[in-house]
Parts: structure tokens; C-alpha cells; sequence
């Protein structure tokens, strides 16, 4: 099964799709994509049969967003709490990645076509070695397309990645790139593996599951959530709209709840900026004080400072995640 299914919407899924897209529509949305054993279960296959029609759907699902207009989809693939599955089942998962991953690898035309960049979330340490090469070539091979996204988190739960950003900021502070003042919750924000994405405007659970399982909690505190009864592999175009029509209607208040929030944040680093400042002048002055003028300029240039120094570390952090993929190339390679 391709990644990207070409088929194109009916009339009537049409009819709906140019309805919908007359109010806001998310620019990225979020599925767990839960159900695929119980859809194994129901309707008497394999476990692993279960899996793999869940990635069909998957590819299905992808092109109803993009004739919504939807072009970013994150996917909770495999969450670390899933290799305490059974053996057998987690050997299945690990190897259906592979094919499916291999698979991207020959679809380099048709994904250059779309743009599709596909990034990979998660502590890809913790996978097999063959496995992480694969997804390094699927991720590196579509790193320059920008037309639609398709983050896809295997190996993670939002408490490791959450706990991976505070290492990469602690990382900053000894390498000298950044002071341990500069850390706040933008910052952490922006060392997230999710970093290059915004924030999920939607996120959908299915299966009739209402919990999030460790998956974007930090990412979706402002967003809509949607929990839908139907089996993942059984999920379909009127289901999407359901979720998209729910957004809508909640669409205002969101927007209000993000604003205030994005506010807040801006007046705690001034403040802190500001405190940062004073502390300064204090250690430096001889007693004697300083006009708001001075003081004011003083806080202009600290702030251009830290943004800078921030600007450096950032950069310097994705450097360091190009060249752990682009190693991984490499010993593919050689391999």
C-alpha cells in the first residue's frame, strides 16, 4: 500500500469538503490511531492484519486532509509503553515499519510531486539499528519538501520527549550557547522534537478510548479534542468531517484561549528579562542610580542578547539532529 492514495473525493464528499472549508479549518491535525487490534479481533484476522489495515487507512486519511486542506498530520505510530507488548507483536510492528518505511523509499517521485516531508518523532535509539537506518534515508530523502507534512511518532510518549527538551536545554547551558536564565517554557517549546511543527489545531482519537496516552500533552494544551467510537481501520471521510465540524464550532473560544496564553507568555519573559537586568545593574553599579532611560536601554540590549544566544543554540540544536539522521544515512550506506 502506497503512502499517498491518489483517488479523488465523490461528488457529494466534495460537496462537503467546499462546504467545511467556507468556516476555519485546522492547518494540522493529530490522530491516535486506536482500534486496530479490536478490528483484528471483530473481524477475525490476524493481530498483525489489523495493524496493517490501519496503515492503509492512514494512507487514506492523508488525502482526505489534503482535499480539506489540511497539510500537516502528526500520527501516534508506536509509543514506547507499546514494547511491553508481546513479543511477537512488537517483532510484527517493528517489521511493518520496515516494509512500510522501505516502501516511502520508492515512492520518492510521487512524494516529490505532493511535497511531502515526512519527520519522524521519538527516541529512535530504542528501535533496531536496520530499522533506524530506513527511517533515516525515508526522513533525510524528503527533508527539502514544504507543501505538506507528515510527522509520524514512533518510539515516543510525551513524557520522554518533554524530558528530552529539558536535556537539550541542559546540553545549551554547558556548551555555553545559552544561560541557565535564558531557559523558560518557550524555550522548551522550541526543543520539543515537534519544534519545526505548530501546534496540532485538532486532535482525534478513535476507538472510543477518551484519554491521550502520553501522546502531545505538552503541544495540544490549547487544542480541540475529538473522541470518536469507530475503529481506526474502519474510520472514514463523514468521520473526519464530524471532527473538522467540531473544531468549528469551537473554534472561537480556542482562538481566544491561545491568544491569552501566547500574552502571558510574552509578559513572563519580559519580566523575567526585566529581573535579569536589575540583577546586572545592581552587581555592576557604584551606588549610583540609573535614569529609565538607561535602565530601559540596558533591557533592549539584554533582550537582544538572549535572543540571539537562543537563536545560536536552536540552530546549533537542529544541526546536531541533521547530522544524527544524515550519520545514520551514512552507515546505511556503508551497510
Amino acid at each position: 500500500m502506497s503512502w499517498i492514495r491518489e483517488r479523488e473525493l465523490s461528488l457529494v464528499e466534495r460537496l462537503t469538503a467546499n462546504i467545511l472549508k467556507a468556516g476555519p479549518m485546522p492547518k494540522h491535525v493529530a490522530f491516535i490511531m486506536d482500534g486496530n487490534r479490536r478490528y483484528a479481533q471483530k473481524t477475525h484476522v490476524e493481530r498483525q492484519e489489523g495493524h496493517s489495515q490501519g496503515f492503509e487507512k492512514l494512507a487514506e486519511t492523508l488525502r482526505w486532509c489534503l482535499n480539506l486542506g489540511i497539510h500537516e498530520v502528526t500520527v501516534y505510530a508506536f509509543s514506547i509503553e507499546n514494547f511491553k507488548r508481546s513479543k511477537e507483536e512488537v517483532d510484527g510492528l517493528m517489521e511493518l515499519a520496515r516494509q512500510k518505511f522501505s516502501r516511502l523509499l520508492t515512492e520518492q517521485e510521487n512524494l516529490e510531486k505532493h511535497g511531502v516531508c515526512i519527520r519522524v518523532l521519538g527516541d529512535l535509539t530504542l528501535l533496531p539499528e536496520d530499522l533506524q537506518q530506513v527511517i533515516a534515508k525515508a526522513v533525510v530523502s524528503t527533508r527539502a519538501h514544504n507543501k505538506c507534512f507528515l510527522n509520524v511518532c514512533f518510539a515516543y510518549t510525551s513524557r520522554h520527549e518533554i524530558a528530552n527538551a529539558v536535556k537539550e536545554m541542559a546540553w545549551g547551558v554547558e556548551q555555553g550557547l545559552i544561560k541557565s536564565s535564558d531557559v523558560s517554557e518557550v524555550l522548551l517549546s522550541e526543543c520539543l522534537y515537534s519544534s519545526n511543527s505548530p501546534n496540532p489545531d485538532l486532535l482525534i482519537r478513535t476507538s472510543g478510548e477518551v484519554r491521550l496516552s502520553d501522546f502531545l500533552l505538552w503541544q495540544t494544551s490549547y487544542s480541540c479534542l475529538v473522541f470518536q467510537s469507530v475503529l481506526w481501520p474502519e474510520y472514514s471521510f463523514w468521520n473526519l468531517c464530524e471532527a473538522v465540524l467540531q473544531y468549528q464550532l469551537s473554534h472561537q473560544s480556542l482562538q481566544k484561549a491561545q491568544e491569552l496564553h501566547r500574552e502571558g507568555q510574552a509578559l513572563q519573559q519580559m519580566e523575567a528579562d526585566r529581573t535579569c537586568v536589575a540583577e546586572l545593574l545592581q552587581h555592576r553599579g557604584n551606588g549610583k542610580p540609573m535614569d529609565a532611560q538607561s535602565r530601559q536601554k540596558a533591557l533592549l540590549n539584554y533582550t537582544a542578547n538572549r535572543e540571539e544566544r537562543v537563536r545560536c543554540f536552536l540552530n546549533a540544536l537542529q544541526h546536531k539532529r541533521d547530522t544524527f539522521f544524515n550519520d545514520l544515512c551514512s552507515q546505511a550506506v556503508v551497510a
